[in-house]
């Protein structure tokens, strides 16, 4: 009997009682199968990992792609920008002071408070403190004089050609005998700034000291 008429003459439903030979072909068969579909699932989720990482790849790559387009087509607009950032900037600079001059910015500062019918009670220049490129010089002052005086004053020194800003106001009734009701003191710091010489930077530079801002 021939192998075929073997396979034919099987009862599927008893697998127990075929012969050993075939019992022991149809186990590597299934072993063969089984092996086979484990090696292509494997394949199969492997290649679906690589798929998603090269999608993503794709994707970030698609980005770059959109955000260089984007700044090429605005390049122009960008460097219009720059160039206006660079007057204002230079209009900026152009309103702090040099070293020589911040002595007749604070006369200003001052008789910007008489010139308003104020008394000075107090005018105390502090330490100046770098920056960048800049110091920055603070002013504790107290001025005595009805509201209207200390307004003028206000304004008085937004009207001055230098860069003032007024800090940590305070400002209560004047007490005491024979004292105007109207009278009030007004207690402030006033900054004003003026721009480092070349060789204020390159001193500090050669110093190893950094103003505070700048990175390393």
């Amino acid at each position: 009997m021939n192998l075929i008429e073997e396979l034919q003459r099987l009862d599927p439903k008893e697998p127990g009682r075929w012969p050993l030979s075939i019992r022991a072909l149809a186990v590597a068969l299934v072993f063969v199968i089984a092996s086979f579909l484990f090696g292509m699932l494997f394949v199969w989720n492997t290649q679906v990992e690589e798929y998603d990482q090269v999608k993503a790849e794709q994707e970030q790559l698609w980005q770059q792609f959109d955000d260089k387009q984007r700044k090429a087509a605005n390049f122009d607009a960008y460097r219009a920008q720059l160039k206006d950032m660079e007057r204002s900037f230079g209009a900026m600079l152009r309103q702090l002071p040099g070293r020589t001059e911040v002595p007749n910015l604070l006369v200003d500062i001052s008789q910007t408070g008489l010139a308003a019918g104020l008394e000075e009670k107090l005018f105390q220049p502090a330490a100046e403190q770098k920056q960048d490129f800049y110091a920055e010089l603070p002013i504790k002052i107290r001025l005595t004089g009805s509201y209207h005086e200390l307004g003028s004053f206000v304004s008085g020194i937004a009207a001055l050609p230098r860069i003032v800003t007024l800090h940590e106001l305070q400002l209560v009734p004047e007490t005491g005998k024979g004292v105007a009701p109207d009278q009030l003191t007004l207690d402030l710091t006033a900054k004003t700034y003026r721009y480092l010489e070349d060789e204020e930077m390159s001193a500090d530079t050669a110093k190893g000291k950094r103003p505070p801002g700048v990175s390393p």
